[in-house]
């Protein structure tokens, strides 16, 4: 065995630990207004709480349309090979951003993905905490 097949294997064990948070149950935005304790399971299978005035702030700035297509938490995927974007791969979640004001209406999607910079990715996760996820791809 060489030792980039080793350091691959080891980083790929990393990376599965690291989106052991990410949530495995997408939920719409109209089921989780709609629960006591908006919640769904993470990869690892633990509980993944939302914050109930991240999902109001979303579901005042959407389209009601929008409120039973956007299933949450928006995932955006980092790619080590690429240093400063991440990508989107949910046209759903593309027109919600686009429609809050948080994207370009410029953005499309090409290849089923939409790169989005990091720091932009960032700035979505302080606005709307638990509401958007970046996992390791």
């Amino acid at each position: 065995m060489d030792d980039e097949s080793a350091l691959r294997r080891w980083f790929g064990l990393e990376m599965r630990r690291i989106n052991e948070g990410i949530a495995s149950g997408r939920v719409p935005l109209r089921d989780l207004l709609q629960m006591e304790e908006p919640q769904t399971v993470t990869r690892g299978g633990m509980l993944y709480r939302f914050r109930r005035e991240t999902l109001e702030k979303i579901a005042s700035r959407l389209p009601r349309d929008l409120h039973g297509k956007l299933r949450l938490p928006v995932i955006f995927f980092l790619d080590i090979d690429v240093p400063d974007s991440c990508f989107l791969t949910d046209p759903v979640a593309l027109e919600a951003l686009q429609a809050m004001g948080e994207l370009s209406s410029e953005r499309k999607m090409e290849g089923g993905r939409v790169f989005i910079g990091r720091a932009i990715v960032f700035a979505l996760m302080r606005s709307y905490p638990t509401a958007v996820q970046i996992a390791v791809h």
